[in-house]
Formats: C-alpha cells, structure tokens, sequence
C-alpha cells in the first residue's frame, strides 16, 4: 500500500521494515517521575534502560504514563520525544482532567458528576462538560501529553460495577452520548487525540477485567440501544481512538474476548460502526487477557482482530516478534499491517501539528523539536473555576453540624472518624487536607481507619460524638465491597450507640444513597463525588455553614 502522507512531517510507511512498522503499533508504560527509584510499579513500568532499548533500538510508537507532578511529565515527554527517531504519541488516562494523574495541575471530579448536574440543567451540564474537555486538553499539550485517554463512554448501568462504575457520564446511553460528545468537542479545540472507551460498552458489569474476564449475555439488540450508542456518538463528534473492552459478548463472538475478536473489532466497530480511526486494546497486562491467553498469541489475536495499537504487551520485543513471525508464515497480511500504520500516521500527523507546521510541510521529521513545556497553562484560576462549578453543583447537603469551637486547644468536641480503602497510598489525605485540617480545628480527634489494615470496631460503650467520613467509589483491582461492609458497621454502631453527629461520603452516589436510607430524620450528611482536596473544602464548608469567597459563584467560561 502506498503512503498516503509521503508530504507529511513523518517518513513514508514504505520506507520502514516490518519490525519497524510493528514497533510503531506498540505503546509501552512508564513512570511519570525522573528517576528510577521512584518508579511505584516496576513489573508493568519501563525503567531508563528499557525505555531507550524500546524507543531507539525497537521503534516503539508510543508511551503511557502514570504518576509524578505536571512539571516532572513536561520534562519527562521532552526526554522521550528527543529519543524516538520518530514522533511520539504520548498518552495517559486522565478521565479526571491531568491533575487526577499528575499533582499541580487542575483535578476534575468524576464525569458521573455530570450526570448528577444534567438532571437539573442539561444545557449546563454540556457546557461543562465541554470545557472539562477543553482544559483537560489544554493542560495535557503543555507537558507533552498527545493522546488524551478519555472520555468513558461506557454506560454504567450497573450499580456494582467495580471497573467503571463513578469513570462513567452517566447511567443511560442518551445523556452519556450527550455529554462525552460535548467534551469530545472541548477536547478537539486543541491537537490532542481523544479516545472512547471501552467498546463494545463496559457498563453492566460486576466482574473487573483487571483480574478476570467478565461476560456481557445481551443479545445484539440490547448491545444496539445501550452500549453501542454512545460510540456511535463520539464517533459522529470526531473521537480519534476508540478502547477496546477486556469482555467476552457471545452474541458478537461466542469464542474470543472483544479485544481479540474480528467480529467484534473488524466487523462491527469498523464496518458497522463506520469508525476509521484508531483501534486500541485495553491494556494486554490485565487479567482478562493474560489468564487465558500467552502474551504473544494475545498480541497477535489482537492484530487479526483489527486492533492498530497494541497497548501494554507484557513483553513488548517479543509481540513486536511475534506479529512479525505471523506475517512471515502467511497468517497476517503486510497490507494489514501498514493499514494500521497508515492510521497511526494521521494520528501522529494530527498530535504534531501542536508544532506549528503545516501538513504539506517538507521540513524534515528528524529534526523537529520536542513540543515545549507551558508549566504557566496549568491550574490557572479560570480552569480550576470549572472543576470547582462541577464539585458544586453536583454536590449533595442536608443540615448542617450544630458545633461550636472549643474554648481551649485541649478541649475535645468529638472523633472525626474517616474510612478510606488505603491509607498509606491515598493522594488526598495529607496532614493539611480539609477532611483532617477542618474538623480539628472544631475540636475533633481524629480516627483513620484503613481497610487494609485492623478494622475493628470499638467498644460501643467507647464511642464519642463522632462526625463520619467515608471515601469511597469504585477500586479497580480490589472493587469497593469491603469498604462497603466496614463503612456500614462504623455507621450502624455509631447510630447505636447515639453517637453519629453529622456523615460525609466522598466519591460513590450508590454508597451515598445505601446509607443515606439509614439515617435517621434530623441528621446531617453530604455527598460529593470528589475526593480531592477542593472537594473536602467544600463540602465541609458546607455541612459546617462556613463562606468560601466566591465557593458559590458561577464558573467563567473557560476560552482558549
């Protein structure tokens, strides 16, 4: 097949062999931070060595990342675009704006959020929504991030679902449809590359693929008006990539998992969907995939099946190996490989030209310099307005605390009990966060309780006046049913015993609403779907009756 983009910024699909062509189908993980000792996951993340061995040895077309501040990944991707001989697509899952991931810049609350807001106004829930988009992108271009890993598109119509459950916009495909289009479009006002995950519709699910393979039984029907609509939306509004799901759906393939399946990728995504950009799998790392299948057949399956991008081989040379090897023996065409690779290069094409030059331009791709940091675009007040009016008008009080400060620093008003799943790696709970901060200056002691660890409870006769706090949502890897039991047993004794003076829950609505039915009338309690900081200042506020300057106040529309 002949190059399409022989005038562009990058070499003719032609003019690579076929290792090199398969290597630019390859995405590998790293971390974030600079160093190697700072790496948090060394069995999935690439240290220095690898990365240069994958980047100029190998051709490797792309790079994940995960953990480290905004100002580390700007200096991180300038690194790793000065390796690779060609353009890099580098990309992350900030579903929740590039502060979720990366510490300094804007951290949104979860899109289902959204949803929350949509039910009272849609017309400001889309605008919203499409400035989530917008600064999202905005904030990823200027530490080198290309390839922006969202929206969810899946519809989470499965209050158990471990995976996606609060990642979702919504609980039904018109209103997902409506509001990941919306950030779709906010996203597409800078070169960015978006991506609707996960097809063909992760939603009704109680299984997490990270450890196992979850089964859809809908027929094609149902699949047609749930899952299928809200790709058919990104689709229509530009979405770049779509995500492939680690599921088994008999009625698409009744022998492999969506990911390896040609019915499912080729088929229906591509030639039912109408869908021409890129086809990424899930990442081939996840239980769902390496249970069954080794990590080169998986990879292999993964090319048949139609997917362009391989995201996270276990063994990224020897994938790149085996798609070779199948080439060679007649089981996958030359002409299916520079198919993706054709794609891959309007994408690439598309993420480059945040450089300045024009397509037709003939400047040549070896020399083009890395993308320079913006460290001053991130977390500006206007961007952070608008995670802030999400968290607002989102948010849930009823009541407020009957406090008042104690008349000297030994004087004890109560225990601020907070349970969260993991203490010991929780982002949002330093010393000085709101959650911890504010109710000690009322006068409470404070009473972390962690589910990893010893979660007994006391003595009912031990019990203080107590203010509860619960971060919860779904928690992929581990799911949330044991924070679950042990929130509702805190709960249950602290009602027993008299002592519940007021209940915050952070993150899951489905949480908020099982003990919010427990509550008795007269009680005061709070539901936010963030657990950042900003979230815990302001429900707090809140439920304490305290003035925010400007905590009320509407968002400015965030222009570029």
């Amino acid at each position: 097949m002949a190059s399409t983009l022989s005038s562009s910024i990058l070499p003719p699909v032609e003019s690579l062999s076929l290792a090199e062509q398969v290597a630019q189908m390859v995405v590998v993980r790293t971390s974030g931070h600079l160093f190697d000792h700072e790496i948090r996951y060394p069995a999935w993340e690439a240290d220095q060595e690898q990365l240069r061995h994958y980047l100029q040895d190998l051709g490797v077309g792309g790079v994940i990342l995960l953990g480290g501040s905004a100002a580390e990944v700007g200096v991180r991707s300038q690194t790793l675009q000065s390796l690779a001989a060609i353009p890099l697509l580098i990309a992350a899952d900030i579903e929740e704006g590039v502060g979720q991931r990366f510490s300094g810049a804007t951290w949104f609350p979860p899109p289902m959020a959204l949803e929350a807001i949509a039910q009272q106004d849609w017309l400001r829930a889309l605008d919203l929504a499409e400035q989530f988009g917008a600064v999202t992108a905005q904030e990823a271009l200027a530490i080198g991030i290309n390839w922006v890993l969202a929206p969810v598109v899946d519809v989470n119509n499965n209050p158990a679902n471990p995976v996606i459950n609060v990642r979702a916009f919504g609980q039904s495909p018109s209103q997902v449809s409506g509001l990941t289009s919306a950030f779709i479009r906010g996203a597409k006002r800078q070169s960015v590359l978006t991506a609707a995950k996960h097809f063909p519709g992760h939603g009704d699910t109680a299984v997490d693929s990270h450890l196992a393979l979850p089964i859809i039984p809908h027929d094609r029907q149902r699949l047609e008006q749930i899952e299928f609509e809200p790709f058919r939306a990104a689709i229509a509004a530009g979405v770049d990539t779509v995500v492939t799901a680690h599921l088994q759906v008999p009625a698409l393939d009744a022998q492999y998992p969506a990911t390896l399946s040609h019915a499912t990728l080729t088929e229906t995504l591509r030639q039912d969907l109408g869908f021409d950009g890129l086809i990424v799998t899930d990442a081939l790392i996840m239980g769902a995939i390496t249970q069954t299948y080794g990590p080169y057949e998986a990879a292999v399956l993964a090319v048949e099946a139609g997917a362009d991008v391989l995201l996270m081989p276990v063994d990224p040379e020897g994938a790149i190996n085996a798609v070779c090897e199948a080439v060679a023996v007649g089981r996958i065409s030359e002409e299916r490989i520079s198919a993706s690779v054709e794609r891959l290069w309007r994408a690439k094409q598309k993420a480059t030209s945040l450089l300045g030059l024009p397509p037709e331009s003939c400047h040549a791709w070896e020399h083009l310099p890395p993308p320079p940091v913006q460290l001053d675009l991130l977390a500006q007040p206007s961007f952070r307005s608008v995670a802030a009016a999400i968290l607002h008008e989102s948010a849930t009080v009823q009541g407020q605390l009957d406090l008042s400060r104690p008349n000297s620093s030994n004087e004890v008003q109560g225990d601020n009990i907070i349970i969260v799943d993991d203490g010991l790696n929780c982002p949002f709970l330093g010393r000085t966060a709101s959650a911890i901060a504010l109710p000690q200056q009322y006068g409470y002691r404070l009473k972390l309780i962690d589910t990893q660890g010893c979660c007994r409870l006391p003595d009912p006769a031990l019990l203080q006046p107590s203010l509860l706090q619960v971060f919860i949502r779904g928690n992929p890897f581990r799911g949330s049913a044991s924070l679950t039991e042990v929130a509702a047993a805190w709960l249950q004794a602290l009602l027993g015993a008299d002592c519940l003076q007021g209940l915050v829950i952070y993150g899951s609505p489905y949480a908020f609403e099982q003990f919010r039915a427990d509550l008795p009338e007269g009680v005061p309690y709070a539901f936010t779907y963030g657990q950042m900081p900003e979230a815990q200042t302001q429900i707090l506020s809140a439920l304490l009756g305290l003035t925010i300057q400007g905590l009320a106040a509407r968002d400015e529309d965030f222009t570029d």
